[in-house]
């Protein structure tokens, strides 16, 4: 599908390719549909409904169409498929690549599931048993068995050939793997190597040996960081026995990436972990549970700051100017404390920091934590003076140098224990940082202006 330099909107394509069909005016669309690019058609087929979608996806070049289908969300995908005949679901399947084929499987109802799979080939149906029974999250999940491997014993002309041959069927021929007769990995090659080299060299004299593998049962956020650190077209997975059974190329590990990083973002927001789909396409009921588990934890949680307030009442109504600067000194606890929970969340997401790293970066925190929160004090102090005297200048000045580091060390401890706990460190970012330094910024402040102060 050729390339257009004209913005696409979506929505706009979406209007007429509905009202091509109504008018049966299949030409026009036809020649859009060759011309425009993959990701383009599935976005535009993702704004249509579904009895729309299948018979405008039924008008796309055989060859193109699995390659648009896989571009849709897996919602649109398994309502799309309801619309189309038995007969042109099974070639869509047969043209799909494997791991998105085995990724559409796992979605589909059981009923549907038993009307599609006896009509596929052998070969299919235990490609999707097969990837189907990998764990979630793990690499085997997201691995395609659509992979070139050769023989240790080609030439690198007869390499060419075979590369040639099977391109139609294969993920990518620019990476290709060498296998012994049990099909165990012994080595990688490209095919750059391979039409560089002179034509009776052999593919073993080509390989790279002993190259960098992941297994079936690794994290896919394992498997992504390995294919980014490296540059890696693809990855390589191995079974127990060490024999090769599909890879993770370099598109698959960036859908792992921007799922866990909308993962993160969400449990940063306070959100319940991830949601299945987009936010637009969403229910109601998926988004309320989604939200609600986090804010009624966190309103409970802030019973505790008004227990604190509450506690402080003789001294509050003895110097009612401190009610002044309560919101700005436990926002800033917050604020402190959230920045320095996501810049350890992040880091720790990236292998920039490790768990063992907690007493090292605790000392670096104090010292900055410190300086900001001095800084900060010498602001405040000056409203202070301002608003109440120096005796609450003071009180002020001191809490707020105490609740940015408190806040400060609790945003940046949180997410190390929790990654000890083996849970994720996103969930310290956020709201949960915030109701605890709120809480411990009402106990701090009070505590100050009532022993400075008296009651």
């Amino acid at each position: 599908m050729a390339h257009t330099d004209r913005p696409f909107d979506p929505e706009q394509a979406a209007r007429e390719i509905r009202r091509c069909l109504d008018r049966d005016d299949c030409g026009l669309l036809e020649t859009w549909l060759a011309d425009a690019l993959a990701a383009d058609v599935a976005e535009a087929f993702a704004h249509l409904e579904p009895a729309h979608a299948a018979r405008a996806l039924q008008l796309i070049a055989p060859a193109e169409r699995a390659f648009v289908f896989g571009y849709l969300p897996l919602s649109a995908q398994s309502e799309l498929i309801a619309e189309l005949p038995r007969a042109a679901l099974t070639e869509l399947l047969e043209r799909m690549p494997a791991d998105v084929r085995a990724d559409l499987f796992n979605h589909l109802p059981p009923a549907v599931r038993d009307q599609v799979l006896p009509a596929l080939a052998q070969a299919e149906r235990e490609d999707i048993r097969r990837l189907s029974a990998y764990g979630a999250d793990t690499a085997g999940a997201i691995m395609t068995s659509d992979y070139a491997a050769l023989p240790p014993g080609l030439t690198a002309r007869e390499a060419v050939e075979e590369l040639r041959r099977v391109a139609p069927d294969t993920e990518t021929i620019y990476t290709a793997y060498v296998i012994d007769a049990g099909r165990r990995l012994i080595g990688v090659t490209t095919l750059r190597r391979l039409i560089t080299a002179a034509p009776d060299a052999l593919v073993s004299e080509l390989m790279q040996a002993n190259p960098i593998v992941a297994h079936v049962d690794d994290d896919q956020e394992t498997v992504a960081t390995l294919i980014g650190r490296y540059d890696f077209i693809a990855l390589p997975i191995l079974d127990g026995e060490g024999r090769l059974v599909g890879i993770v190329t370099a598109d698959d590990a960036m859908d792992v990436v921007r799922d866990e990083a909308t993962e993160d973002a969400l449990l940063a927001g306070g959100t319940a972990g991830r949601l299945a789909g987009t936010v637009r396409g969403a229910s109601i009921r998926q988004l309320y549970r989604l939200r609600v588990f986090w804010l009624v934890l966190l309103v409970f949680g802030n019973i505790f700051s008004g227990a604190g307030i509450a506690h402080f009442e003789d001294t509050i109504a003895a110097h009612l100017a401190l009610l002044f600067f309560l919101p700005l000194l436990i926002a800033s606890a917050g604020n402190a404390g959230s920045q320095s929970a996501m810049l350890m969340v992040r880091a720790l997401a990236t292998g920039d920091v490790r768990a063992q790293d907690w007493s090292r970066m605790l000392g670096r925190e104090v010292l900055v934590a410190g300086l900001l929160g001095l800084t900060m004090s010498v602001a405040i102090s000056l409203i202070g003076a301002w608003r109440g005297g120096p005796d609450i200048a003071v009180v002020v000045a001191i809490t707020m140098l105490i609740v940015v580091l408190v806040g400060s060390l609790i945003g940046m401890s949180l997410p190390f224990l929790l990654s000890k706990l083996r849970l994720d460190p996103a969930t310290a970012s956020g709201p949960l940082v915030t109701s605890i330094a709120d809480v411990a910024g009402v106990l701090v402040y009070f505590g100050i202006a009532s022993a400075l102060l008296g009651p």
